[in-house]
């Protein structure tokens, strides 16, 4: 497939093989249909033939060159495949666009420090499993792991400890080592159904960009949990806007990660 992409990546190549679609052809015609001197127009025909594209036919004193269609079909399915998984996730590209213009907007907002202190956002989910389980994946550090942070991370620390001044605390690196680092506290925990954090978003020199004040309740809904997280932003700098620009998607991709995880989960005790 490397091969036909590469032949195929060349103008005058794609010209031949539109020319041989509607016949076969000597040097000669495709080299005036193109106009192309012959051995350059030979060159491009050994290079179509390597990759299977083309076949020569020997006429007697000439050389009729023949496209095959065989390779090109498998390229048809390969390139309808694609396009079918790129319409199939387009809502990821939809994501990149919504924080893209969100990062704008709060641009203009971001004039000063404590610029968007108190402003507040509520997520609520209807989840298919028990009060204790989803519990479980909010206090379990490697229940945590399995949809705090991206998938594509490599998660160092993660964790939200269920007693009054317990640890919080989440660190990654995505894959070109950058860090994202998160500490803070545990100010309320009553198991099964209620938990309060504040968690502050570090800088690279570890200064706080904002913090997060959190207040999870979870309330047993047959057949399953309605989850209701509530957060709180305080001690904004201008420098925390991707993060604050990313709040709503990241939390909205990240309950559907809890959603997904909880799916394939068993409950322990």
């Amino acid at each position: 497939m490397d091969a036909i992409a590469s032949a195929l990546g060349d103008g005058a190549r794609w010209r031949i093989v539109e020319l041989l679609a509607e016949r076969p052809r000597s040097v000669g015609e495709l080299a005036d249909s193109t106009g192309l001197r012959q051995p350059q127009t030979t060159k491009h025909l050994q290079t179509l033939a390597r990759a299977g594209l083309v076949t020569a036919f020997p006429l007697g004193q000439r050389r009729v060159y023949a496209v095959e269609s065989a390779p090109l079909q498998e390229l048809a399915r390969r390139l309808t495949d694609l396009v079918e998984t790129i319409c199939a996730n387009a809502d990821e590209r939809d994501v990149v666009e919504r924080y893209r213009a969100a990062i704008a907007l709060e641009s203009v907002a971001a004039d000063r420090d404590r610029w968007a202190d108190g402003r507040s956002f509520t997520f609520e989910r209807v989840l298919s499993a028990s009060h204790d389980l989803v519990w479980q994946h909010w206090t379990n550090p490697s229940l945590l792991e399995s949809w705090w942070a991206p998938p594509s991370m490599t998660i160092t620390d993660c964790v939200v400890e269920p007693k009054e001044g317990g640890r919080a605390a989440l660190d990654y690196r995505d894959a070109e080592g950058r860090r994202y680092r998160s500490e803070g506290r545990v100010t309320a925990a009553r198991r099964p159904g209620h938990l309060e954090f504040d968690l502050s978003v570090l800088d690279s020199a570890g200064a706080v960009s904002f913090t997060g004040h959190y207040a999870l309740t979870l309330v047993e809904q047959s057949p399953g949990t309605r989850l209701t997280l509530e957060l709180t932003i305080t001690e904004t700098t201008v420098e925390a806007v991707p993060y604050i620009a990313g709040i709503e998607t990241g939390w909205e991709r990240v309950l559907d990660n809890l959603a997904y995880a909880l799916a394939d989960s068993k409950e322990t005790p």
